[in-house]
């Protein structure tokens, strides 16, 4: 069975392939700083704020592959403070917790959908572009089609639960290098900064000032209200937003697909931040991102295909050589996890526009993709 689809996996991967790339990759986008990008922002008078007082909910639009049509997705105000981050009476990578501070950032309100996601990663605007089925609406859409993006998936169908062509449903199966340059073409297509939360962040803006297990207390028996788990999705995950939101407007933030932050897998991670030995404001890898290794990894939340207990606001879940197991490639894809279709994203905005130094800690690695390419011309 396993060889059977591996084989399938291959031939699909064949078909998608191309015949060779330019070998100067270094004009493309994705070696540039996001905050290249920021001048001229695409007019949106609620997104603007020149303080956390005047943070205000909006509406980002997107161009879409079908001409006239926009696709919108809402951004929620989170204002800073100070909050407990982990707990002492969870796992033991839970602890020790520890006090720290976030300053104010818009978080989406739920999980980035495939239709949000397609645009880029599956080429949808950009072949429109070239296709001229959509007219390009501003100088941004030249820059943002130029940007890396994903190989197609080997079966999409296999990545999604077949839901990747429905209306609602959060994307999954990316890596989080994969997210991240989602995060970048954001960017570019905007002109708002946009990247992954860290997983302090993600804490933050799930606990919503509680230190219960979950954002509405301890009792597991009220998860079915706020999430799709194991114990109640025998389909796979569900459309974002059918559940109720936390207290501070957030959807599915336990449950449905788990979501990648910045965070490299560290278990004594909380003993460092306590401490002060960690300066950063995520844990970096420790070594040079590399196109060989794309693991451990953190993603917080759970999601349909996790137990109650590992949907609570401190779990973390971190990615291993399983979520790629039929992956046929050599090195394996730095795009897909082939085995993890319940993993997804949704991506924040800090109120601070980060300097170009800042925002080097949240880019994607160029280097990566450039290698890939060496190695999987498509």
């Amino acid at each position: 069975m396993k060889k059977c689809m591996m084989i399938a996996a291959f031939v699909a991967f064949a078909a998608f392939s191309a015949v060779g790339f330019a070998q100067d990759l270094t004009s493309n986008p994705a070696y540039s700083n996001g905050t290249e990008w920021l001048a001229n922002p695409v007019e949106n008078a609620d997104a603007e704020a020149a303080s956390e007082a005047d943070m205000k909910p909006y509406e980002e639009t997107l161009q879409t592959n079908v001409d006239g049509e926009t696709l919108k997705f809402k951004m929620i105000p989170i204002k800073g403070g100070e909050f407990t981050m982990g707990s002492d009476s969870g796992e033991k990578d839970e602890g020790p917790a520890f006090k720290t501070t976030v300053a104010p950032f818009w978080m989406e309100e739920h999980e980035v959908t495939w239709q949000e996601y397609s645009l880029f990663a599956l080429l949808y605007l950009a072949n429109a572009h070239k296709s001229g089925a959509v007219k390009s609406t501003s100088d941004r859409d030249e820059l943002a089609d130029a940007l890396a993006a994903p190989t197609a998936p080997y079966s999409i169908g296999t990545i999604s639960y077949d839901k990747s062509n429905k209306e609602g449903y959060p994307a999954s199966g990316m890596t989080r290098f994969a997210a991240q340059m989602y995060c970048k073409w954001l960017t570019a297509t905007t002109g708002r900064y946009y990247r992954l939360p860290t997983e302090i962040e993600w804490e933050y803006a799930c606990r919503c000032g509680t230190d219960t297990a979950y954002e509405f207390g301890d009792d597991e028996a009220q998860l079915d209200d706020y999430a799709w788990y194991l114990g109640n999705s025998p389909d796979g995950y569900n459309k974002v937003m059918t559940k109720k939101p936390n207290s501070w407007g957030l959807f599915d933030m336990h449950g449905n697909v788990c979501e990648w932050v910045m965070d490299q897998y560290d278990k004594k991670a909380y003993k460092d931040f306590a401490s002060g030995k960690i300066k950063t404001p995520f844990v970096t890898p420790k070594k040079p991102l590399s196109v060989y290794a794309m693991f451990n990894e953190v993603s917080r939340g759970g999601s349909c295909a996790h137990e109650a207990a590992d949907c609570r606001s401190a779990k973390r879940i971190v990615s291993d050589k399983s979520w790629k197991e039929h992956d046929p490639q050599f090195p394996q894809s730095i795009w897909w996890m082939t085995e993890a279709p319940y993993v997804g994203f949704r991506v924040v905005r800090p109120l601070a526009v980060p300097s170009a130094e800042e925002a080097k800690l949240f880019e994607p690695d160029p280097a990566v993709w450039a290698k890939y390419k060496e190695l999987n011309p498509r």
